[in-house]
């Protein structure tokens, strides 16, 4: 941090370290994705039972919730000469890697009677790792810049990176991976998790150069601030206002569009309703162009107006789309959506949907650096540099409420009689299975945006207060000799 007439200059990053730290939450995501098709490898593969494999999900989801704050108390409390952040991302990304293995390669071979025993464990070793990883995405944001005008900047970059990888992965298994191998099989999982090991790992590493000259002491907080207590955790939620309205927001989001991402809703969405399950992938990718553009948008104007305003705004048109889009399908056959005979139904889809996908992917993907000026709000408010702590009670409550999407889907589901298997491409469409698509593709989501609004309202972090808060810890820090 430099000084000039007293006023603060931000702690600045290059554009090529924004862009490649941001590839450690491609890095995690990569793996998040290959899970979203775990209960398949758990059903399918390994035999477990349906109920049995949603309500393990679920489970696992408030255990991740649970390691994270200890997890951020550790990274907190954490100094080395290889920095605070740096350790964790690579030692989250080998678990990652070591687990993923383990559980897709050994898992159907154990006794039956084991079987079931044998997954939890692994799932929840796995957990940790993915937990010691994605705290780091949140928490080195302070650290990367503090500058409000480029904090927006990550969420331009994960966003890009998060279509790429939502849609190129969707596309690569619907199109080749399912055909090639006759469904989700073993040989499906065998490949699949050897392409996203490798892919992560090399993404992490990326992250981990474009961090390392600002994973320093310098970065960490004002001087003399002492270590915080893991007793410590609910008072600072209790007197953090915003991190709570920004926990609501975020949480109730999470949840809707875990969901809307769940393998059996996309099975169901466009394998069922549509009858063509390739199409998933096809749509997805012909969106990208439009998503991009509307993300560079998004984020210019966060950038300009601040990240509250953009969010707010993303928000509001995301509600108005989808329910425009419900309309739209409940009104013609679904069917009839092909790329081979392209038809005014086709054009209407494609582009709500990248309407949707573009905006639904600022408001998502700002939620990070969000968390970054909640953990600035802190040191600002009591003195303490705690963006692991921070970081962690977000993701707690986010996870905790986000665990419910696995059963959610898994439960509701088998209100229309799919109690014993999840249904599947070749599974014949049904009243029933629509409604439920279109609860869990469209409603869900709404009513998150209808909570976020609610939530943001009583958030005070717009671009004018960051940039009071930036300046008061500058103030502070010169008091306490570390600026120059």
């Amino acid at each position: 941090m430099e000084t000039k007439k007293n006023q603060v200059v931000h702690n600045q990053a290059k554009t090529w370290q924004i862009a490649l730290f941001a590839l450690n939450n491609t890095a995690t995501n990569l793996y998040m994705f290959a899970f979203m098709f775990i209960a398949y490898y758990a059903t399918g593969v390994a035999g477990l039972v349906v109920v049995a494999v949603s309500t393990v999900l679920t489970f696992m989801r408030v255990w991740d919730g649970f390691t994270d704050p200890i997890i951020g108390f550790i990274i907190d409390r954490t100094k080395t000469k290889f920095g605070k952040f740096r350790p964790f991302m690579i030692l989250g990304n080998v678990i990652l890697a070591i687990l993923t293995l383990v559980i897709f390669r050994t898992t159907h071979l154990v006794p039956e009677g084991l079987r079931f025993i044998y997954f939890v464990f692994l799932y929840g070793v796995y957990i940790i790792g993915y937990s010691f990883q994605t705290t780091c995405t949140r928490a080195a944001q302070t650290a990367l810049t503090n500058d409000p005008k480029q904090r927006p900047m990550f969420s331009l970059f994960d966003a890009l990176y998060n279509s790429a990888l939502f849609i190129g992965l969707q596309n690569f298994v619907a199109v080749y991976l399912v055909p090639k191998h006759g469904g989700f099989t073993l040989s499906f999982f065998n490949e699949f998790t050897v392409i996203a090991i490798i892919t992560s790992a090399v993404f992490t590493l990326l992250a981990v150069i474009a961090i390392s000259s600002k994973d320093v002491e310098e970065n960490w907080g004002i001087p003399g601030d002492k270590p915080v207590k893991f007793s410590e955790y609910w008072p600072i939620l209790k007197g953090n206002r915003p991190l709570q309205m920004l926990v609501v927001s975020a949480a109730t989001d999470k949840l809707a569009m875990t969901t809307r991402q769940n393998a059996v809703v996309s099975v169901i969405i466009y394998g069922i309703l549509m009858s063509n399950y390739a199409l998933s992938g096809q749509l997805m990718l012909i969106t990208t162009p439009a998503t991009i553009i509307i993300t560079f948008i998004g984020i210019g104007y966060a950038r300009k107006m601040g990240i509250k305003k953009a969010y707010v705004a993303a928000t509001w048109i995301c509600i108005a789309l989808s329910a425009v889009f419900f309309i739209f399908l409940r009104m013609i056959d679904m069917t009839t959506i092909s790329l081979v005979n392209f038809n005014t139904n086709t054009f209407v889809f494609l582009a709500l949907l990248s309407l949707i996908t573009g905006v639904s992917a600022v408001g998502g993907n700002i939620v990070i650096p969000m968390i970054a000026d909640c953990s600035d709000y802190e040191t600002y408010k009591s003195g303490r540099y705690i963006p692991g702590m921070i970081g962690t009670i977000f993701s707690f409550v986010d996870k905790l409420v986000s665990s419910l999407s696995a059963t959610f889907v898994g439960f509701t589901v088998a209100l229309i009689g799919f109690r014993d298997a999840f249904p599947e491409v070749d599974t014949p469409a049904s009243p029933g299975l629509f409604w439920v698509g279109m609860f869990l593709f469209i409603g869900l989501p709404v009513l998150g945006w209808l909570a976020s609004l609610v939530a943001m309202r009583f958030y005070e972090l717009d671009g004018q207060r960051m940039e009071e808060i930036q300046q008061s810890i500058h103030d502070k820090k010169m008091e306490a000799g570390l600026s120059n």
